[in-house]
């Protein structure tokens, strides 16, 4: 049985409860019509039955009126995008079995599919005409046996023929593992449907396609170099025909350039990228260039976030942006006539990632106004609509029905030093629901992942679950986070976990001092980057009463080879890991194994690649040789995203509960 503080007893149905994890829905995607006039948006749901994230396009009118679906049924039914004149909307769906593309006629309501594609696409793009249609496909190659066995007679049952691998990257967490040998390509074709034409050609892969103003090039984004598998940080833009798919290259210097948007003149393209200096937190910035790839310049040189999402305004004279500042997700625009700071529009976009409270969230901008999804602690992604000047009206409450019966845990924000060097870090509180400031509370400290990644002033399910169920839940940013600027997430470059860890006992201390946290009812958990520092945090101090240590890294040695990625020993650590083992050894939890003696359970995906089922597995085997009270979850048929499945979110709170209760 899960614990509730005794104190706290408060009937189920006035909080959170784990089955009310497929009641939650959230809006995602927003895209206004090119008048301003309406919202399509991405209504995601939880499919009950079939233990699934689904999802259905829905319009309403800028003002709020009309709120009508467009889909329906227990499909995919997303990315939605409006031709440029309005009439017609595509958008991707499986309700065929398989992702294709279908069109809506606006004025009708006549839905067709237009693709019968062999693979699922991405990056739809329109042409500034509304005559063509831009995506991106993967592309599979020819696959040849190295070797056929001789002698097998007809109808016999052999063994399956052997996996021969020659890639760098040959594992991709979130997929079936084994990356399939091939490449994705940019195809066009037209808006009334067709044959796709491949436009570009190679062993390489391809994203993104953005339209020239006259439509007769793609801008696209692409790593071509004949190493390309071993700098996976460096794409160049180049110009593509759509006629005969002869390229330009655009760009060239180390480092990724990418997100291509072009100014309604067809003059310049806006795009994205940094100069790769080997940090291992590097500020993504806006740029400028002529079509002819001439004149770059910086725009955010002096804006100390990271921006993304590069929209242009219509009439040229400067772009929308998307950050994150001190947890919290913004919409922002620069001006090209005078300063090119970035001026604030808009508060609380996110809403997207409903598990934990990490930054997400999209917007889009026409005619003045922009639709973002908006969201605040107490409810994930909704449709909101705002114009330049930030005034903003809620379109949708998507969560009504079920947020209108419960009592949510309130969030405080809250500013502390650290105790390595007073620096000042951001953190939040959950309270319990109907919290009574005269009692004491059992407290969970939440680690989120990353490292370079931030929590914030968001929703989150697996939170509020604790929360309902009698702790305070504390969640901070401690150095190395996004959000914050570059200097402070390069606090822990070449140095994780270090200082971080100062950072987050201080903010338990912090919390403590506010005198209703029972001191003698400490828990600490985080997954992924947090399950490092949790595993880190018990190794250094015996103060909590119970860990759950969620998808670790536990040895960064054998992490680096056997994880999807094949770049954290350039960017995370100063070398190979046989040239610098001391280094290696001395951040890896494993090295402190010998002083645990806190409870600990280990929760993580069976099919995870990105953090290794082997690193959980080297953890646990090294707390059982030292009769360390521990145990290890495995989570059938998960990846690293153990949330993304409706009843492993609720597995994985049940887990966690029932582990912190039983201590």
């Amino acid at each position: 049985m899960a614990f509730l503080y005794c104190d706290q007893a408060i009937a189920q149905s006035d909080v959170l409860t784990l089955e009310n994890v497929f009641d939650l829905e959230y809006v995602s995607d927003t895209q206004i019509s090119p008048d301003g006039e309406q919202v399509v948006y991405q209504r995601n749901f939880m499919d009950i039955m079939e233990d699934q994230r689904r999802s259905n396009l829905w319009i309403v009118n800028a003002d709020g009126s009309r709120h009508r679906p467009l889909t329906s049924g227990n499909n995919n039914n997303f990315s939605a995008r409006w031709s440029p004149s309005g009439d017609r909307l595509l958008f991707a769906s499986t309700q065929s079995g398989s992702s294709e593309l279908y069109m809506r006629w606006m004025d009708t309501g006549e839905t067709a599919k237009i693709t019968n594609l062999t693979q699922s696409p991405g990056s739809i793009s329109w042409s500034p005409d509304g005559e063509y249609i831009a995506f991106t496909m993967f592309v599979p190659a020819s696959e040849k046996p190295m070797v056929s066995l001789p002698g097998k007679p007809n109808g016999a049952n052999w063994a399956d023929p052997a996996n021969v691998i020659d890639d760098l990257e040959y594992r991709r967490d979130g997929s079936s593992g084994f990356v399939k040998d091939g490449f994705t390509h940019v195809f066009v074709i037209p808006a009334e449907g067709g044959t796709p034409r491949q436009i570009t050609e190679g062993d390489y892969n391809h994203s993104s396609p953005e339209w020239t103003a006259d439509g007769k090039h793609l801008i696209i984004s692409s790593n071509r170099k004949e190493d390309w598998q071993y700098n996976e940080r460096d794409t160049e833009l180049y110009k593509v025909s759509v006629d005969n798919g002869e390229m330009t290259q655009l760009t060239d210097r180390r480092g990724p350039d990418y997100g291509a948007t072009v100014s309604p003149d067809g003059e310049q393209v806006a795009y994205l990228g940094y100069d790769d200096n080997m940090d291992s937190y590097q500020l993504s910035n806006a740029y400028l260039m002529n079509m002819d790839g001439s004149r770059k310049r910086t725009l955010t040189n002096d804006f100390d976030r990271s921006v993304s999402n590069l929209q242009w305004a219509e009439d040229g004279n400067g772009l929308y942006v998307q950050y994150d500042d001190e947890g919290n997700g913004k919409v922002g625009f620069i001006s090209l006539n005078g300063s090119s700071n970035v001026q604030k529009i808009l508060d609380d976009r996110g809403g997207t990632t409903i598990g934990r409270p990490y930054g997400s969230g999209s917007y889009s901008a026409a005619n003045g106004q922009i639709a973002y999804t908006y969201a605040t602690p107490y409810h994930p992604g909704d449709v909101a609509v705002a114009d330049r000047d930030g005034d903003m009206k809620r379109l949708t409450h998507v969560n009504e029905d079920l947020f209108g019966h419960k009592t949510l845990g309130e969030v405080e924000e809250i500013w502390y030093e650290s105790s390595h060097d007073g620096e000042q870090i951001q953190g939040w509180i959950i309270k319990p629901p109907n919290f009574d400031p005269d009692k004491e509370y059992p407290m969970i400290l939440e680690i989120h992942g990353g490292p370079h990644t931030n929590y914030g002033d968001r929703f989150t399910a697996e939170l509020q679950l604790m929360a309902a169920q009698g702790y305070v839940v504390v969640y901070t940013n401690p150095r190395g986070s996004t959000s914050y600027g570059k200097a402070f997430g390069n606090y822990i470059d070449k140095n994780y976990p270090s200082e971080d860890h100062d950072d987050l006992m201080s903010g338990v201390d912090a919390v403590i001092d506010k005198g209703y946290v029972d001191t003698d009812s400490l828990y600490i958990t985080g997954g992924s980057g947090g399950g490092v520092l949790t595993a880190w945090a018990i190794g250094k101090t015996d103060r909590f009463n119970a860990a759950v240590v969620a998808k670790p890294v536990i040895n960064w040695y054998s992490f680096v080879l056997t994880s999807d990625g094949s770049s954290y020993h350039k960017y995370w650590f100063p070398g190979f890991p046989w040239e610098n083992r001391d280094h290696y050894m001395d951040r890896s939890p494993i090295s402190l194994a010998g002083n645990v003696t806190t409870p600990t359970m280990l929760l993580t995906g069976e099919q995870d690649y990105r953090t290794p089922m082997s690193e959980t597995e080297q953890y646990y085997t090294a707390l059982q040789l030292q009769k360390v009270e521990s145990a290890m979850v495995r989570i059938p048929g998960s990846g690293h995203g153990i949330a993304s499945r409706p009843s492993n979110l609720m597995s994985k709170v049940a887990h966690i509960l029932e582990w912190f209760g039983d201590h």
